[in-house]
Order: C-alpha cells, then sequence, then structure tokens
C-alpha cells in the first residue's frame, strides 16, 4: 500500500478526472479498502476539498465546489498551460488583473518541481495585441460579472447609465446576453421601459442592488445573439467591412480569454469557460484557420462550409505532415 500522502494525492487526482466516482471503484483503483478510501475522504475534506457522498446503489463520492480555495492539483502538461495563460495575462491585462496574474506566477512557480520549472524558466512570453479600431474602454470586472450572473440567472436589472444620476429613474432591462465587439463590453437586453431591445455598454453601468425578480427570456430578433448583434452595430459602424465567408463556432475557453485576442468578431459567453465566437473572413479554409489558432476544442456550429473547410485544411496539413504534396 502507497504511503498515505502519495495515496491522497492519487485519490484527489482520479476525482478530478471524472464527475462521479463509486466508492468500489475508488478502492480498486488505489487497491486499497472501501474503509481506508472512506478515511482518505475525510482527510481530503479536512484539508479544505469538498468531497461530497453520492446515494445510490454503490455509493460513491463527488468532487464539488467550495467556499475557499483548497490546495490545487495539476500534471505536468496542466502546469505548463497555466504559467504560459498566467504569462500572457501579466504583459496583456491591466486594471489590476495583469499584476493579479504576476503574483500568481510567481506563487505557481515556486511550488513548481524543479524539472518543471527549468522548462518555464526557459520560456519567456510577451504578449503584444493589435491595436483595436478605437480604444478599449476600462470595465470593472465585479461589475461585468454581476451582470453576467444575472442573465445567466434571468434576473432583471437596475442601473444608471452614462451620465444619468442617481436622481433619476434606474434602467430597468432584462439581460439576455453579455458580449464583446471591437475591444468593449455589451449587455444585450430588452428594456422594460423602452418596450424594445438595447445594447449598453458595459463601462457605462453603474448597478443598483438589489436585482429585480426573475423573467422567463424573450427570443432575440434573428434568433441569435449573433445576428442581432451583427446587424446592429454593422449598421452603426461606418466603414465595417461585410466579410464573404461568416461562421461560428463554440470553444472550449472562457469568454474574456478569447475576446482579447479578436476585434472583428462577436464573443458570446455560454459559461465559465465556454464561448460562441463568430468571425468573418475571405475564404471558409482562412475562417477555419483563424477558429483554430486558439488552440482548444471546436464546435462548429455553422454553417456548413467551416465543417468542410475544416476537413480541407486538416487533409492538408496531414501531407504537410508526411511531407507530401
Amino acid at each position: 500500500m502507497p504511503k498515505t500522502s502519495a495515496r491522497l494525492l492519487a485519490l484527489l487526482s482520479l476525482l478530478q478526472t471524472r464527475r462521479d466516482w463509486p466508492g468500489t471503484l475508488l478502492a480498486e483503483r488505489l487497491a486499497i479498502s472501501l474503509r481506508t478510501v472512506r478515511r482518505d475522504v475525510d482527510r481530503l475534506r479536512e484539508l479544505g476539498y469538498p468531497i461530497a457522498a453520492v446515494k445510490g446503489p454503490d455509493g460513491g463520492y463527488r468532487l464539488g465546489a467550495g467556499t475557499e480555495l483548497p490546495p490545487l492539483l495539476f500534471d505536468d502538461e496542466q502546469a505548463i498551460a497555466l504559467t504560459i495563460a498566467l504569462q500572457i495575462a501579466a504583459t496583456t491585462l491591466g486594471d489590476g488583473t495583469g499584476e493579479a496574474a504576476a503574483r500568481a506566477l510567481t506563487t505557481v512557480r515556486q511550488v513548481m518541481p524543479s524539472r518543471l520549472r527549468h522548462r518555464i524558466d526557459a520560456l519567456q512570453i510577451t504578449a503584444v495585441e493589435r491595436p483595436a479600431s478605437r480604444p478599449a474602454a476600462p470595465i470593472d470586472r465585479d461589475a461585468l460579472l454581476a451582470i453576467s450572473s444575472a442573465a445567466r440567472a434571468h434576473e432583471i436589472l437596475r442601473f444608471d447609465y452614462g451620465s444619468e444620476t442617481a436622481d433619476e429613474p434606474p434602467r430597468r432591462v432584462e439581460p439576455h446576453h453579455v458580449v464583446t465587439w471591437d475591444g468593449r463590453w455589451y449587455l444585450v437586453a430588452w428594456d422594460l421601459d423602452r418596450s424594445d431591445w438595447r445594447t449598453f455598454r458595459a463601462d457605462r453601468i453603474t448597478l443598483r442592488i438589489p436585482n429585480g425578480p426573475r423573467f422567463t427570456p424573450r427570443e432575440l430578433p434573428g434568433g441569435d445573439v449573433t445576428t442581432f448583434v451583427t446587424g446592429r452595430f454593422r449598421g452603426a459602424d461606418e466603414g465595417t467591412v461585410a466579410w464573404p465567408c461568416q461562421g461560428t463556432a463554440i470553444l472550449d475557453l472562457p469568454a474574456a480569454t478569447v475576446a482579447r485576442y479578436t476585434r472583428d468578431g462577436i464573443v458570446e459567453e455560454l459559461g465559465p469557460d465556454r464561448c460562441r465566437l463568430t468571425l468573418g473572413s475571405w475564404s471558409w479554409p482562412s475562417l477555419a484557420a483563424a477558429l483554430a489558432r486558439f488552440d482548444t476544442e471546436i464546435e462548429v456550429a455553422g454553417p456548413a462550409e467551416l465543417v468542410a473547410a475544416f476537413g480541407h485544411l486538416a487533409r492538408r496539413f496531414a501531407r504537410t505532415a508526411a511531407g507530401t504534396s
């Protein structure tokens, strides 16, 4: 039987790989008794890991979210990916986030084994962003999270907008989506007092609390947020180029991460680590290549021409890798 510390790390690693683990299966994978599994789970709970018991014929355990951040466990690939992301964030993000990323990078590096620390030290990254067509406005991160949470929970938002003062009645809206366009964050919402759809710049919103009651979401004109926002902004921005090829894909990345490297597309948040991106390009293969640069899992939402373009590029890259033409 492995030592207790090694066994706890192995147990934690297993719990991170799937949602539910039957206790008997954990015992089998770790080559220990079911009683030892129960004791080790209790030890992890004492360390701050929120492990819930799962009811069922076999019983089991689930690693959930807690109120505090316990010690984290990363494999080598995850640790390297994390440090690369922190280096990029430290050199590109303002409003205090870049400084926090730099401090986090220092903390992660200190606890890394030497074999990984040497690999990371050899990789120094400075990310340089392409200038936006207009200066990006600073946005309060907490306010952005509050707006996004209200949209996800379908709660009416109350806020002052722009030069409006506290003496004026607040705006009352049904928040639908938080999106980015040309380096700025926007709220797409149904304005209850004007009985119409509106887009609000997030940096001009001053929230009033508490939120209003829950509501049943309305259907956006055009059927989806991409069609709606594209129509609004392309009609308002003079000189905007309408690309001959436009497609949509779902990426396994946070919307904020994708938005930092997207100036001419629409990013729609779908969850903490998932977003929908709509881009345009001069050809379908170039559009597929533009989406592939994010180096993550890609699910094409449409159209069929974009799916075919990914297949075309896959065959071309396979020939390149094989050294044939």
